[in-house]
């Protein structure tokens, strides 16, 4: 089975450094949509027009609004994309919405700067090992000879090539390496390939 992941594009909370997480339905800059434009045209052009594949997105509308803009690059009729809670982006609690840097002024550094992830787990929120498990759950119902495309969030992404293709060792998991917000990855029988280099924002902020 070949899996290709896609991140969503950058939204109005990442450009006001705000925090997202899994149940924020923000909208996509005018950058962020010319971000899912460049990765439809990568994608049509990679897969073909129609391509025999699953569509799998996060119901954020976030994702949704990338993936449609992708479907209609494809010639996919967006309301065969499926969704499913488990592809969320990690739940930052008390964060959800608040701005980045009064976060870290009333609690100082949450983020580890070399891995570029949180290094704290968010208050009333989730942490890897978590997201871990509902990605397994998800992998497991699937059917194995399908194609898969994915759009979905930066850590949720992470952990989940961590699980498909390896990565660095952090908090008892393998994390796959940052990427730009519109980056395309494809995954097949273990090894990983970025295809295409997003341009919107990567680490932590932009969970």
């Amino acid at each position: 089975m070949r899996m290709i992941l896609a991140r969503h594009a950058e939204t109005v909370f990442n450009a006001g450094a705000r925090m997202q997480g899994n149940m924020a339905h923000t909208p996509l800059t005018r950058a962020g949509i010319a971000q899912a434009e460049a990765m439809g045209v990568f994608l049509a052009q990679h897969l073909g027009q129609r391509p025999d594949l699953d569509i799998w997105a996060s119901p954020s509308g976030r994702t949704l609004q990338t993936v449609a803009v992708v479907a209609e690059h494809l010639g996919v009729d967006f309301f065969d994309v499926r969704t499913d809670d488990r592809l969320l982006e990690i739940d930052v609690g008390d964060w959800q919405g608040r701005r980045y840097a009064d976060i870290v002024a009333e609690q100082g550094p949450i983020v580890c700067s070399e891995r570029r992830v949180f290094n704290v787990p968010p208050p009333n929120g989730e942490y890897y090992p978590a997201i871990v498990t509902r990605l397994q759950t998800w992998l497991a119902d699937l059917v194995p000879s399908r194609d898969v495309l994915v759009v979905s969030h930066g850590i949720t992404l992470r952990v989940l090539r961590g699980l498909l293709a390896g990565g660095a060792a952090f908090e008892g998991i393998a994390l796959a390496d940052d990427a730009p917000q519109g980056t395309v990855f494809e995954i097949v029988d273990g090894v990983q390939a970025a295809l295409h280099q997003g341009g919107g924002f990567s680490g932590a902020r932009a969970a």
